[in-house]
């Protein structure tokens, strides 16, 4: 039933682990293996559970999750799977200086990217709770952990946001955060001095790599066997491992695939495009930090003409600010528009419906004619709701005017697929993923 419900990936990553531990009275128990599963159960798909439990026995009004504890084993293997819990940080206690080789092999983590200037929002929110997940456990609970989403949506600032938190509570932890650029030129600077060992055991000896960018190495055959044998070593010695990238490990072209296979290993977390929501959020709090009083109007403005990534819309409020500061004159959409109007000409190229829908007939193999067509099979059904979907999002036209360019459809119908698609999303990784990709494709 779950399977039928919620989909083949939903069910696979999340509910197939599910046990039925005892019925009590009215109240159904269950179990999973870890916390992060429980949470994550308990809040995207608990309401629908219970009342899948209701419909098979009506004297059934709620369930309950718990974690069951592990089977027994060996006291040297549990060690090296099982979280340990992390002890909190002595009150006064700065974390440990870096080493300076391993200084001097990575990047400094930058001191504004931290969990709690990190604005969550459902585009984000599950890769936040994986990265928080990581950051709060001696061993990993999955590895690697791989973020991956488009340009400026946070994915370098999760990772700084993890080398911080394990700094902060477990700062003996050897943390090294670079780009893949920076680890091919590490490489390449180890052969010219014929001292790749050196090079090998010094990244062979972190405790957590983190490694931006991954896409990178695309095509650098050298780069990618050393990394491949780092990844390995890693794993094998239960180092954690965090890898982020534009494109998914399956959409890494010019990868080998043994390495694509071993990305997807652990968690593959996807960071999604910004909503109108997420956007005044993220405005919000910018604002609160500069100390600054925007008017609402404005941030309003700012959260739907600036659709692209959060380092532009940041950067548009900083703009803004500073000539306000400069300039002694008052914050307003005027001004906004007149300080900003390069960004604002960049954003004007509006994606037309013709072009949503020509796009999800491309990406899906069906005909430009079942955008209109009254055919409910879902294999025309689902792609036509995922361009009304994406029609709402990415044009300025309203529920009527997109039902009209589907075939006169109803603003209810528009309304509904708007809703079963971002449901669907939350539920379905494979789904959010042509998502995303369309969404991408259609804003390049």
């Amino acid at each position: 039933m779950l399977r039928a419900e919620f989909g083949d990936t939903a069910f696979g990553t999340w509910l197939k682990p599910l046990e039925v531990a005892r019925l009590d009275g009215d109240r159904v128990v269950m179990t999973v293996p870890t916390q992060f599963m429980r949470d994550w159960i308990v809040a995207h798909y608990g309401d629908r559970i219970r009342s899948m439990w209701a419909g098979v026995n009506p004297a059934v009004r709620s369930i309950a999750l718990s974690v069951r504890p592990p089977e027994p084993r060996g006291a040297a293997a549990a060690a090296a799977v099982d979280p340990v819990p992390v002890p909190p940080p002595v009150a006064g206690c700065e974390p440990a200086e870096v080493a300076p080789e391993f200084e001097e092999m990575g990047a400094r983590l930058d001191p504004r990217f931290t969990f709690d200037s990190f604005v969550v929002g459902k585009p984000n929110e599950f890769a936040v709770a994986a990265a928080e997940k990581v950051a709060a456990s001696l061993s990993p609970p999955f590895n690697p952990l791989f973020l991956y989403g488009g340009v400026g949506l946070g994915k370098t600032h999760l990772m700084h946001a993890i080398g911080w938190r394990i700094r902060e509570v477990t700062p003996q932890r050897r943390v090294v955060y670079l780009s893949a650029e920076k680890f091919m030129y590490q490489f390449v600077r180890a052969l010219r001095r014929k001292d790749t060992m050196s090079f090998k055991e010094l990244f062979r000896s972190v405790d957590v790599l983190m490694v931006d960018d991954v896409q990178f190495i695309s095509g650098k055959e050298s780069t990618q066997e050393e990394f491949f044998h780092t990844f390995n070593a890693l794993v094998d010695r239960g180092r954690q491992i965090v890898i982020s990238a534009d494109r998914s490990p399956a959409d890494l072209s010019g990868l080998e695939e043994r390495i694509r296979s071993r990305l997807g290993w652990g968690l593959v977390a996807d960071i999604h495009p910004t909503t109108y929501e997420l956007r005044l959020g993220i405005l919000q709090t910018k604002a609160e930090k500069l100390g600054v009083e925007v008017p609402v109007r404005v941030m309003e403005f700012l959260a739907a003409r600036i659709t692209s990534n959060v380092r532009e819309l940041e950067g548009a409020l900083n703009r803004i600010v500073h000539h306000a500061s400069f300039s002694g004159r008052p914050i307003s959409i005027d001004t906004a528009r007149e300080v900003l109007k390069d960004l604002l000409r960049a954003h004007d190229r509006r994606v037309t419906i013709e072009e949503i829908q020509r796009a999800v007939v491309e990406h899906y193999g069906i005909r430009m004619a079942d955008m209109s067509s009254s055919r409910r099979a879902r294999a025309v059904a689902r792609p036509r709701q995922v361009a009304m979907y994406l029609a709402k999002q990415l044009t300025t036209r309203s529920l009527p005017e997109i039902g009209k360019r589907f075939g006169n459809r109803d603003h209810t119908t528009v309304m509904h697929a708007i809703r079963q698609i971002e449901r669907l999303c939350e539920e379905d990784r494979s789904l959010a993923e042509d998502v995303a990709a369309l969404r991408r494709r259609l804003q390049a």
